[in-house]
């Protein structure tokens, strides 16, 4: 086979590239390996920024999250027993994220692949990229009993933090950057109705909580716990009953408990690779970079490294330009460095560090009464958490 672009990963990276890069007129064929079924079981986030719906709108993806995604003009912050509101469409001149669940995102883009008749590989074995270092890169890979190849233009890396597009990058060239955090969120995907129409950001002596949701019937709630803690030691009435802990008064009234959909503990961690391209191999979303979940900021880092390579190759086929390519990771980086920041810092501010004790604890408080206080800081939480406005073009 031959393609002018070979997608690695058929999550929402590779899927929403694999669709802007059609609406293009550029051909491009998408290797996973793992089923369909696998990857729309996924349980991921759900906030997207409006650069990223602007991606589905013209992706010819959105109807649905349109149609059945929860606008969002602000988030509650909780401490001191209290809640804050952060009016982010007036904060940030009218702007405002949507919640849809990633899943569903997947979801949409599989449809329409599968609708333009598109080709896509599943349950491709022992994937390996070759020779991007020079003007004939390849991928080959197992299915069937059978050794398949692709012979391709470039590479786009789409294919996670374990990915073999970042493994196979020269050791040499490849520098990374990673903090690991002292704490993991246990979440709870549960078919109750969410305890605000609003996402509830909580820091608490017992520790950071979350209140989000999927839809008006679907909730997802998060406590951070211990990295130490497994799953296995928590039943579902325990969490309950440590997440209405962890609430104020009013939320704790309104919480509906019921069976979990999906309970699991998520590792949190801050990691970047640079540089994003070696050669005519690109990389794209966890595989390049993974943000802790506190700033809503994975799916949409993802989708503008697609919107900044999608330009890229479009011009490179379209225009015969290469400058988007040549610029791609140094503008990726600029963006991914800036959510990795906000990531971090929101992740600071929220949880109980072991090691700070009631000092940091106080400091936390005070910095969080500065921020409700102070429309400057409002400002700038605002600016960050709904992101900024982005243009593609080289």
């Amino acid at each position: 086979m031959r393609t002018q672009v070979a997608i690695i990963g058929a999550g929402p990276a590779g899927l929403l590239l694999g669709q802007l890069l059609h609406k293009s007129g550029v051909d491009a064929v998408i290797i996973e390996q793992r089923s369909p079924d696998y990857v729309l079981g996924r349980i991921r986030a759900g906030v997207l920024e409006k650069v990223c719906m602007d991606l589905l709108d013209q992706a010819g993806v959105s109807a649905r999250a349109h149609a059945e995604g929860l606008p969002h003009d602000g988030i509650e912050l909780l401490f001191k027993g209290q809640r804050h509101r952060i009016d982010l469409h007036a904060l940030t001149g009218g702007s405002r994220v949507t919640v849809y669940g990633q899943t569903e995102v997947t979801r949409d883009l599989m449809d329409a692949r599968a609708a333009a008749g598109l080709t896509t590989v599943y349950d491709a074995q022992n994937v390996q990229v070759h020779d991007f270092d020079g003007q004939n890169p390849r991928v080959t890979y197992q299915k069937d009993g059978q050794t398949h190849e692709l012979a391709c233009d470039f590479i786009a890396g789409c294919d996670g933090y374990h990915g073999v597009c970042r493994a196979s990058a020269p050791a040499d060239l490849l520098k990374t950057y990673e903090r690991v955090y002292p704490f993991g969120w246990l979440g709870v995907l549960a078919d109750v109705p969410p305890v605000s129409h609003e996402l509830i950001y909580a820091n608490t002596e017992r520790g950071f909580a979350l209140c989000s949701m999927r839809s008006a019937t679907r909730s997802r709630y998060y406590v951070q716990v211990p990295t130490t803690d497994k799953v296995e030691n928590w039943t579902i009435d325990q969490f309950w009953t440590e997440l209405g802990n962890r609430l104020d008064p009013e939320a704790r009234a309104n919480l509906v408990t019921g069976p979990a959909l999906e309970m699991s503990i998520a590792p949190l961690r801050s990691f970047v690779a640079e540089p994003m391209r070696f050669g005519r191999m690109f990389l794209a979303g966890d595989a390049a970079h993974i943000v802790p979940p506190t700033g809503a900021k994975g799916l949409n880092l993802a989708a503008s490294d697609v919107g900044y390579l999608w330009t890229a190759l479009s011009e490179f086929y379209n225009e015969k330009s290469s400058v988007g390519i040549d610029t791609y990771s140094d503008r990726c980086l600029r963006r991914v460095w800036r959510a990795e920041r906000f990531s971090w810092w929101f992740t600071s501010l929220m949880h109980r560090f072991p090691e700070t004790g009631e000092f940091g604890q106080k400091i936390q408080e005070a910095e969080l009464d500065y921020l409700v206080h102070s429309r400057a800081a409002s400002v700038s939480l605002a600016e960050n958490y709904v992101g900024l406005p982005m243009n593609f073009g080289a």
